[in-house]
This record gives C-alpha cells, structure tokens and sequence, in this order.
C-alpha cells in the first residue's frame, strides 16, 4: 500500500554510458512536505538522477513511480505534467529577452490570441517578490549577475506551480543575506507541502534546511539518515574514509615578491589597489559579491583594461590589457566560471590541458602531438584527474576534475603565479581536499597563489594573509594569526575604504562596532 505522503519514488535505478555505470541499483523516495537532500562527491550520480526525473535521461532499468503510479519521463514536458521542476546549476534562461519572457517561456498567458504582456509582467513581478529579488520583469536577463539570475530560475520554478521542486546547488551563487532569504523561501514551500530535491557541497546547510538525506557514491545510495547527522559522519558516507584534516596547510617561508600590484585603477570598478604575493604563499582575496575582487584578477591577468597603475612580475612591469604578456611573464588564471571561460566543453582532456602550451609545442606549424600527450597524461597523473582517458571529452567530467583539469593546463605552462577565482564552487568535499592539496604542492615548489574565495573557512583556512575589499577598494590586510570571520566582514561592509589598508583586529572591531 502506498503512503499518501509519497510524492515520489525511485527504485533500483541503473544508467549506464559508454565505458561507465553513472547509478547502479538505486533507491530514493520523497514526501510531502519535506527537503530531503541528496549527497555525494562530484561524479557520484546526482547530477544522473536528477535528469532522469526532469526527462533528460531515460533508465536503463528500475522504476519511477509518481503519487503510487509508475510513470515513465521522456521529456521536460512529461516531468512538467507530474508536477516536477527542476533549477539547474547551469541557468536555462535565454539571455536576450525579458525576465517575464524567460519565467512564463513557451507558457505565456494570452488574450485574443495575443500575449497578454501586462499580465504576464504582472504576474512575473509577483513571482520576483516571493523570491524576494528587486529585479523588474522587463530587465533583459543578460543585464543580471549571477546571483540575480538564480534567483529568477527559482521564480521560474515557481511559476510551473510544482509538487516536486530539484533545485542542484542553489546557493553556489548567492551571499549569506540571499541565502537566508532562500532558504526562507524553501522552508515557506515546505511548509505548503512542497517536496524538495536540494543538492548542496555546503555540509552545514544541511541541517539547517534538510529533514532526511541519501549519500550516493561511485553510482549506488549507500544510506539514508537523518539531516542532523554530524557533519564527520556525512563526510565518511560520501568519500568512503574521513578527513581528518579540511584545510591542510604546509607552507614553506615565504620568498621573494613575484607578483607586485600598485595604485590599480578603473573607473567604476576598483580604485588604488595595490598589494604583492611573494613566492611560496597564498594571498586570500575577501569581499562581498560586487566589491572588485574578480574584476582586479582579471585586470592583472590582462583580460581587461585599467586606466591607471602597475602590474610586475619578479620585477618585470607587463604591458597593460596583453593576456599574452601576462602568460609569457608566468600568470595564470583559473576563472571562477570553470565551463564558461576555464574550458573547452567539447574537447578532449589532452587537448584541454594542452591549450595553453599549445604554440610553444608549434613547430612550422605542426603540432607536437606526441610531446602533448605525455605531458598531458604525466599532468593528469600528478593530479589524480579521474576519467576514461586523455581522450574523454571533459564535459562528461565530474566539477572537481574539472577543476583539476583548468589548475593542470597552467601547471603544464610552468605558471608561477596563479590566481585562483572561487576555485572550490560546486565541488564536493572530497575534491576541496585535493585542490587544497594542490595549492600546498605550488607553494612547497616556490609558486604564489592568489585566492579569490566567497567562502570564508577557506580563505581563513588556507590563507597566510587576507586582503578584504568593499566597493572596489582594499579595505584592509589581516595576517593568518588576526584574520576572523568578524574581522573580515568587519571590513567587508565597511561604508569606505580606508586611505591607509588596515592590518589589525582591533580596528577593525572598533568599525564593526560602530
């Protein structure tokens, strides 16, 4: 007999691909009424199962079974006539029309067999303010950031009217005050009796949104518990051993100065930065969404212009704007949008890894196909990259290996400063673990990092100092030793820069304070 609670059920799901079993035999159920999240490092299967249930995937064997009822999902459309939803991490919006137009797409309300525009954009705005975003329903989509743009996939979510709500690493994107507002939003669904899928890397979001959780690994569901198990036990379900250790760190001293920034500018973005990263260290780079920080990455990465200001490496000042310049002076930037701008989704590994070496393995031009694929594998191989083959296309990666896949293509260019923009989003616990690795392997060998990071225990625990920006200046300079979650925020939000960086706590609790 079936519970009237169920809202849907999976049982002994297997999906296979050419060379890999993505679920073996496994089983998952939701209610009503109830957030269950769905655990487990990247390439665990989650991302396979929840396709299934919005149509993108068919089974290869197993059921699904929709209030009691097997149902079979072929499509988008079928999984929107069960009632299911789902927001993906990778937006679905069409960037050359209205919010209004992308909430009710292919859905829009009419009236003498026209589109009825103003009750569409009534009804879009009404939506935006359940989510609680201030974004008018005829902005084009293409005008938002990230953050704005999560929040219009959920009132899209919304405007289906689903029983069954996926939503796949919701707040990747989002600060604390959005994340509050929604998970006010998910508890306010919950309690209409919505079932939420909810995926997440961010352990302690657990328990303060989840009812019940299944860990997948390696495609099978291991358990089921309870959302207020501890977060040591969530960690040993999902990679199979604990971690006794999440933010290893074995720095040597601190060397020379290898990347040196002074009185960078650029009206309307950053004004005055100046700092350096010596060799052998790691500068963390804080602030709130929208205070500069990848703006000023990019500017010394020469990916886009400044007006004023320098940049040098080990001595050498690099023309402004010239990303060749700045590659050939030994920078190296893994953006913080790895699929958009860090890869190429449809190549391969090895010619992933070779891009940045690819004219310097040129000769009369002929490629040294050959000498790419042994660097290419021996990289692979120096960072545990998990795959088929260097010939696996690296869409069909897990984000971890990804990401590994972005930090090895500048290892290959002999890099010796690397900026790192969010390096850890979207990836599991198990993979931070191995990038932080990484990290400590580049300062050991005399590299420096420059981390850009919105997750505060990372840059905390990772770095040796921390550079705070607020409104497209450096707000202050906190050694490891002084360097607080208060202390940082303190400076975060602060109204206006300092003329002179900060570089103790005790200021910055005075601001805090007032």
């Amino acid at each position: 007999m079936s519970n009237p609670d169920e809202l849907l059920r999976i049982e002994a799901i297997r999906k296979t691909f050419p060379g890999v079993v993505a679920l073996d035999s496994v089983d998952f159920d939701l209610r009503r009424g109830e957030v269950h999240v769905l655990l487990g490092e990247n390439g665990a299967g989650k991302s396979t199962l929840i396709k299934m249930l919005s149509g993108a995937y068919r089974p290869d064997s197993g059921r699904i079974l929709a209030g009691g009822r097997e149902v079979r999902i072929h499509g988008a459309q079928d999984a929107e006539r069960l009632g299911i939803a789902t927001i993906y991490q990778e937006f679905n919006l069409v960037p050359d029309l209205t919010v209004a137009e992308n909430i009710f797409l292919g859905r829009q309300p009419r009236r003498f067999g026209m589109i009825d525009r103003a009750r569409m954009e009534a009804d879009a705005g009404e939506l935006l303010r359940r989510v609680g975003v201030d974004v008018s329903p005829r902005t084009i989509v293409r005008e938002l950031g990230i953050a704005r743009l999560q929040m219009v996939e959920i009132a899209k979510a919304l405007s289906l009217e689903a029983e069954v709500l996926i939503m796949d690493e919701p707040t990747a994107v989002l600060t604390s005050g959005e994340v509050e507002k929604l998970f006010e939003l998910v508890r306010s669904l919950r309690s209409d009796g919505v079932g939420i899928i909810f995926i997440t890397h961010h352990l302690e979001e657990i328990a303060a949104l989840g009812d019940r959780v299944t860990v997948l690994r390696d495609g099978r569901s291991i358990d089921q518990v309870p959302a207020s198990t501890p977060e040591a036990e969530l960690v040993r379900l999902m990679v199979g051993r604990s971690i006794e250790q999440q933010f290893p760190r074995e720095r040597p001293e601190a060397g020379e100065p290898l990347l040196s920034v002074r009185g960078l500018s650029r009206g309307g973005h950053f004004q005055d930065v100046s700092f350096e990263v010596r060799a052998g260290e790691v500068v963390g780079l804080a602030g709130l969404v929208g205070a500069g920080r990848t703006e000023v990455a990019r500017a010394v990465f020469g990916a886009d212009p400044y007006d004023s200001g320098t940049v040098d490496v080990i001595g050498r000042q690099l023309t402004r704007h010239d990303v060749s310049a700045a590659m050939s002076a030994g920078i190296g930037l893994v953006p913080e949008d790895r699929k958009g701008q860090g890869l190429v989704l449809d190549a391969s590994v090895q010619e992933n890894l070779g891009l940045v070496t690819l004219r310097s393995a040129t000769r009369a031009g002929l490629v040294d196909l050959k000498g790419q694929q042994s660097a290419a594998a021996r990289i692979a191989g120096q960072l545990g990259v998990r795959m088929a083959g260097l010939g696996q296309h690296v869409r069909t990666l897990s984000g971890g290996n990804q990401q590994k896949v972005v930090i090895g293509k500048w290892l290959l260019a002999d890099t010796r400063v690397l900026i790192l923009d969010e390096p850890t989003r979207g990836i599991d616990v198990g993979a931070k673990v191995e990038i932080y690795q990484l990290i400590n392997e580049l300062t050991a060998s005399g590299h420096a990092v420059l981390m850009i990071s919105s997750d505060l225990p990372e840059v905390l625990g990772m770095s040796d100092r921390v550079l705070v920006m607020a409104h497209g200046r450096i707000a202050g300079e906190l050694a490891a030793a002084e360097a607080t979650q208060d202390a940082v925020m303190a400076l975060a939000v602060t109204t206006a820069a300092p003329s002179t960086p900060h570089t103790g706590t005790k200021e910055a609790e005075a601001r805090r304070d007032r």
